[in-house]
């Protein structure tokens, strides 16, 4: 048995300490693996991450033309490659192509090469789409770690890993005892030589000391040195991963066959310290939109916006695992919400000049107009709110075109603003764009608005549609289409005693308390849409819910604001079925997965999907990052409150522990029932996600004030 040692430092560029001492632990750490190749001529190293070669290449020249020394002689090892150790669950789909893009591009300038091994040793979980995404970027075999044997049960040690039926595959590794260890003992190695399937006489065992520890020691050499010839049948080799995977190549059409995604370690990151994922989600989006947008931009125009680069690789920074899991320190998070608010802007600027770039091609009209661009991938079709600016008040004849002319329906509601201005004026309309494209609507006060038929009816007890969609108080809150219905869903306020992560934990426990709510008010009725809001408590956190029913849609909307105000305490929306399913599908990163519906705690990724007695309910939650349910209901998780960087087994009390998530959240929840497909599902996230821009054009209007 070849025993290959594997000398590496795990670096966590933001945890327990702020983003600039990663810094100063990237230039220790590589500094310190250089002393060590220099000093053992034998000894062999593996770093990944294009964000450290960064930094080092940025403010240690000679360090990094010492590790670009190394390379070329083959003793430093360049693994994964990526930007950063991203989580491997909450990152859109696109971006976490983006996350492998941007370090491919970096070592493949630098380097001339990219490396063929895949390596997030410290992420909590690893989604189906990933072995697809390894290789779509030439990357043949992955080294993991997490989710461990007592966290999920695997064939062996060294497998194949493929995400779906058909797709391809990764010959994967999973480390054994740790990826790295202060002290070196007889049972760190023997742990390694566990698990490997029959016929495979090679594995990998991790050495070195990680954040701030500078990999290998020279204790760990000498002790390593010392028991070489120890262990009987066994080998030691200073090894890279590329070097085992080589190794071992001849058995890789017989090694076990894993299908579907690796999970699940440390659920509570999919819950806790939500910012950070609303941020980089929002982030993501906008950096997607600004990129087809500014494929649109003149010469001139694309030299006054940012470059969406710099912004991607922000973006692709705060995906790292701990950063997105919400378990470093709470004074970390304001630079890293200030990095990713960075990326935003910079990707509005690109999409709000680029959009009104677009109109300056467009000729004049006597009318004021309305441009709506949708900037998405996918058509639109659905309502948008916008409140042009009006040179007259709004009045019983001012009507909207479409642009062959036609009446359009719309209805007015109620202003943003409390201050009131007569110049201004809500409204809501609907909107079909394809991706990429530009419709026109005309504000006019010409000719006798055409009487828009009312598709939804509203009363403080009851909203009900055109299609057969209701909201009925009266009834005890059901949500139904037609003859299909559902209990409306229900907060439940459950005692959570775990650390950040939820270390241990399967699922959460059962509701100590239900919410009280006051009387619903009517707030919304019109054509188009018609909405009650209801005001109530929970525990010690005050609630808005605002449900909302559209003229021809099939699903009922959920506006839920909650002010949060608990510790120790997780918050659930809970949906009873009206019949048991035993599993679902559910909207994960870069796709979807049918899942068991057996009440483990999982990372969602817009939204889920289930059959039960006959029914389809399809639910779209793109503020919701983990759910979990039994045969009889589905469970989104929405709110944590654990002290913050609390890691067991160290007491959950501390004089200045900050609580997670105080203050106001809002989560959207979209309701479907009947023929639903996942399509349609997928498309309706995206289009709360990405919605379509919309901007006042004047151009070729009469002068208002000719003497001025």
């Amino acid at each position: 048995m070849n025993i290959h040692l594997i000398f590496n430092a795990h670096i966590d560029p933001v945890w327990l300490w702020p983003w600039q001492a990663g810094l100063d632990e990237v230039l220790a750490t590589c500094r310190s693996a250089c002393d060590r190749l220099d000093a053992h001529p034998d000894l062999t190293f593996s770093r990944g991450e294009a964000w450290v070669y960064r930094q080092i290449e940025r403010l240690d020249p000679a360090l990094f033309r010492r590790i670009s020394r190394f390379i070329r002689q083959g003793r430093w090892e360049i693994v994964g490659g990526w930007w950063i150790q991203p989580d491997c669950n909450l990152p859109s789909g696109f971006a976490m192509e983006r996350q492998i893009e941007e370090g491919k591009r970096y070592f493949r300038d630098r380097f001339g090469s990219f490396p063929k091994v895949g390596y997030n040793v410290d992420s909590f979980g690893h989604g189906a789409a990933l072995p697809g995404y390894l290789r779509a970027a030439g990357q043949r075999y992955y080294v993991m770690m997490r989710p461990q044997e007592h966290e999920m049960a695997l064939p062996a040690r060294l497998f194949r890993w493929r995400g779906y039926e058909g797709d391809p595959e990764v010959v994967t590794f999973r480390i054994a005892s740790g990826y790295t260890t202060r002290e070196l003992s007889e049972n760190h190695i023997a742990a390694c030589l566990k698990g490997l399937h029959e016929g495979v006489n090679d594995t990998m065992c991790f050495v070195g000391v990680g954040d701030h520890g500078g990999g290998p020691t020279e204790r760990q050499i000498a002790w390593l040195r010392e028991h070489w010839n120890a262990f009987d049948g066994h080998q030691f080799v200073f090894s890279t991963p590329s070097r085992y995977f080589k190794a071992v190549a001849k058995h890789a059409s017989s090694l076990p066959l894993v299908t579907g995604e690796l999970q699940m370690h440390a659920v509570g990151c999919y819950s806790v310290y939500r910012p950070v994922k609303t941020a980089l989600r929002r982030a993501e989006h906008l950096l997607d939109q600004a990129g087809r947008l500014r494929n649109k931009l003149t010469p001139s125009q694309e030299r006054d916006v940012p470059e969406l680069g710099e912004a991607w690789r922000q973006v692709a920074f705060n995906q790292f695992h701990d950063t997105l899991g919400g378990t470093c320190l709470p004074s970390a998070y304001p630079q890293i919400l200030d990095q990713l608010g960075a990326a935003a802007a910079a990707a509005d600027e690109v999409i709000q000049i680029g959009f009104r770039g677009l109109l300056q091609s467009e000729g004049g009209d006597v009318l004021q107009r309305i441009a709506v661009h949708n900037p998405s991938a996918m058509d639109f079709d659905g309502t948008v709110e916008f409140e042009p600016w009006r040179a007259d008040p709004w009045n019983e004849r001012t009507h909207l075109l479409d642009d062959k002319g036609r009446r359009h329906p719309f209805q007015r509601i109620r202003s943003e603003a409390i201050a009131g201005n007569d110049n201004t004026g809500k409204i809501l309309f609907p909107v079909r764009a394809a991706a990429g494209k530009t419709v026109f609507f005309r504000i006019t006060e010409e000719g006798n608005p055409a009487p828009v038929r009312s598709g939804v009816s509203g009363s403080a007890t009851k909203l009900k549609n055109n299609r057969g969609v209701s909201i009925d108080v009266a009834s005890g809150w059901s949500l139904s289409l037609g003859r299909r219905a559902v209990t409306v869903p229900v907060l439940q306020l459950i005692v959570d005693p775990t650390d950040t992560w939820s270390h241990g934990v399967r699922t959460y426990g059962v509701s100590i308390a239900e919410p009280v709510w006051e009387k619903p008010e009517l707030i919304e009725t019109g054509p188009l849409r018609s909405a009650l809001i209801q005001t109530g408590k929970i525990g010690q956190s005050r609630l808005q819910a605002e449900w909302r029913v559209e003229a021809n849609a099939s699903h009922a909307e959920l506006l839920l604001r909650v002010f949060w105000s608990e510790k120790h305490k997780l918050l659930k929306l809970t949906l009873p079925l009206p019949a048991s399913a035993k599993e679902r599908i559910d909207g994960v990163m870069g796709g979807m997965l049918v899942r068991p519906n057996d009440g483990r705690e999982l990372p969602l990724r817009d939204w889920t999907r289930v059959t039960c007695g006959g029914n389809t309910l399809g639910v779209v939650a793109p503020d919701i990052y983990a759910l979990d349910g039994d045969g009889g209901e589905l469970r989104f998780t929405l709110l944590r409150s654990p002290l913050m960087a609390h890691h067991d087994p160290q007491p959950p009390e501390h004089p200045r522990g900050v609580v997670s998530d105080q203050g106001e959240h809002i989560f959207r929840f979209c309701f479907f029932l009947g023929e639903t497909n996942t399509e349609q599902l997928d498309r309706h996230s995206l289009q709360l996600q990405q919605p379509p821009l919309l901007a006042d054009l004047t151009k070729g209007m009469p002068t208002r004030f000719p003497s001025f």
